[in-house]
């Protein structure tokens, strides 16, 4: 994830934005920059590679305006290079901008019709000349800002600072965090309280939709329909050293909602957004001649695997193998000369995928590792290392690295099945695009949060629970089982929608909650008659459907309906009320959300 420092000070404020920046550095970059106002002049410093890169060029070319702007870089759209780096700056304009924006390339070919020129590959680049074009019609930079949100597809955060304006500094965000810091006449901004932690005690946390206008006297908030608001202040920041929950009650909660922001850029880094085509870095492994690919994984990361499987086999025709990690290497399995195995791992340290791992390259196996860590065991045992790009999740039960592993796996389909012809130039930009939308709309069920919340209510006072789902949701349904009984300890199993009339519908009484995943699409149909059978006995409905889903034939607890989307990536979008229903019904029962009973992040032990 990249990083957003600003600072409104009484001192220059480049040493302290560089070692804001240091605090932001666990969430991964490439390069890093520095911009400031000085006398009414933008000026700035950029480097590739690390901060002590950006440190030697401060050394020799410093920075002396006490108005300033920084930013860790995680390339995205185009290569970790200076010119690729942040801030961007068009003519009075300087900004840093942390997601992704969807219609950038529509934008910049409206910029360029108009002759403009952009040096830059970065969709964050189009924003700033976008904002100058307002400025140079007249506009004030309030004004001109709030006219190309307006413009703006995706998600974002933005911190922007203006020519002739050295006590103005603007933020806004769209599915990626900003917060900002209260000092005695100074302001501070950051896409983490951490960053601010040594700055300020009083943070404010911008909400979905907030642009924040702020001076060293304070900030003027206005929410999404443009209405001045109030934000509380909340005093005490978490130590430096600590990643901090934020505004959130907790780890999990925090992670549930940076998911926008984390998908986005694990998406960026496999696939090129403006030709919605995938393009994996640095994969060594001929796909066309494989006969067979071998999947494995523990727990969460095996439901993700599961999911990749009805994928390579759908869209590259390409059989997979794939098991829970403590029982694949004892089954001692014949692997094909020169095969591929995969292992899925948040932590990267998991005892049991590492013995996998080993296993399988005593059998000569080329071996690709899916982490959140990359220098992890498995990662460094890896020939090819995917990286997932979710930062540090503290929770136990894992949310924003699952749909991270999801969004890696998919974007490996799509390339397996470009290799082996399966999938065309079109299909592969519809598939591509399918991608990209999704942390909008990942930013639109958050924004129903109460409602699963007060359906969790209901569910926290059931003994058990059943999931139900067809095809490539099926695995959603083990998934949604998983996570309610790990964090909240009621009784769930996941079932394929198709079998639960050869046993498991025993079990349905009025008692019994049953929560039904049927995003549109070729299986819809026939979930929706299995949940007829479990409304029949009794059971307590909680339909998950779309928003073209049609309305439910018979009675149910709790219809939701979430964006319609493509059906290649409902299980990433249908993770996220699976997420929600658990982690509130947890919270109604009271238990140690982020630290259940029995339970480990990192399980390093067989």
């Amino acid at each position: 994830m990249c990083g957003i420092v600003g600072i409104l000070g009484s001192a220059p404020v480049a040493a302290p934005l560089l070692e804001a920046l240091r605090r932001l550095e666990y969430r991964g970059y490439d390069s890093a920059g520095i911009a400031t106002v000085e006398n009414g002049r933008i000026d700035r410093r950029r480097a590739p590679g690390k901060l002590d890169a950006l440190q030697s060029v401060l050394g020799s070319h410093p920075l002396s305006g006490k108005a300033g702007i920084g930013h860790t870089r995680w390339a995205t759209h185009g290569a970790p290079t200076e010119i690729n780096a942040h801030p961007h700056v068009s003519g009075p304009v300087s900004l840093v901008h942390n997601g992704i924006i969807e219609n950038f390339a529509a934008l910049r070919r409206e910029l360029e019709h108009d002759g403009v020129t952009l040096e830059s590959q970065t969709d964050s680049e189009v924003i700033a000349h976008l904002l100058a074009r307002e400025i140079a019609k007249g506009q004030s930079p309030e004004a001109a800002t709030k006219a190309v949100l307006r413009q703006l597809e995706g998600a974002f955060a933005l911190a922007i600072i203006f020519a002739g304006h050295d006590d103005l500094m603007i933020a806004a965000r769209k599915g990626s965090p900003l917060a900002l810091g209260h000092g005695q006449g100074e302001m501070y901004l950051g896409s983490d309280a951490i960053a601010l932690a040594p700055l300020t005690g009083e943070i404010t946390y911008l909400e979905e939709g907030d642009v924040a206008v702020m001076t060293r006297a304070g900030a003027r908030i206005y929410d999404e329909t443009g209405m001045e608001v109030d934000r509380p202040r909340q005093k005490g920041v978490a130590s430096a050293l600590l990643v901090d929950k934020g505004n959130y009650r907790h780890f999990m909660a925090k992670e549930i909602h940076e998911q926008p922001e984390v998908i986005a850029h694990t998406i960026a880094h496999y696939a090129d957004l403006a030709e919605r085509r995938v393009d994996i870095p640095n994969l060594a492994v001929d796909l066309a001649s494989l006969e067979r690919v071998t999947l494995c994984g523990c727990g969460t990361a095996f439901y993700a695997g599961l999911v990749a499987k009805y994928w390579f086999e759908q869209y590259a025709r390409l059989p997979v193998e794939i098991d829970v990690a403590s029982e694949f290497r004892y089954r001692e399995a014949p692997l094909p000369e020169n095969g591929l195995a995969i292992f899925i791992s948040q932590s990267g340290e998991t005892a049991d995928t590492l013995a996998g791992l080993r296993y399988c390259r005593e059998q000569r196996q080329h071996i690709a590792s899916i982490v959140n860590v990359q220098h992890s065991s498995i990662a460094r045992e890896s020939d090819v290392v995917l990286p997932t790009l979710a930062g540090p999740e503290i929770g136990v039960a894992s949310t924003k690295a699952f749909t991270c592993q999801l969004a890696v796996l998919a974007c490996l389909a799509i390339a397996a099945g470009k290799a082996r012809g399966h999938i065309d130039d079109a299909l592969e930009h519809e598939l591509v695009g399918a991608l990209v939308e999704l942390p909008r709309l990942i930013s639109r069920v958050l924004r129903e949060e109460q409602g699963f919340a007060d359906i969790a209510h209901q569910l926290s006072h059931a003994q058990d629970m059943l999931y139900l789902g067809r095809g490539v949701n099926y695995p959603l349904a083990l998934e949604g089982a998983l996570k309610l009984k790990e964090i909240s300890y009621i009784h769930a199993e996941g079932f394929a929608a198709g079998e639960l009339k050869h046993g498991a519908i025993a079990l349905i009484d009025e008692n019994v909650p049953v929560v039904v995943i049927a995003p549109p699409g070729r299986t819809h149909e026939k979930t929706m008659s299995n949940m007829q059978e479990v409304a029949a006995r009794g059971g307590k409905i909680v339909l998950l459907t779309g928003e073209s889903g049609g309305a439910p034939d018979c009675e149910v607890m709790a219809d939701c309906r979430l964006p319609d989307v493509h059906e290649f990536v409902s299980p990433i979008l249908y993770a996220l009320p699976v997420q929600l229903l658990a982690y509130h019904t947890a919270v109604w029962r009271g238990t140690d959300v982020d630290q259940p009973r029995n339970l480990a992040k990192s399980v390093t032990v067989e």
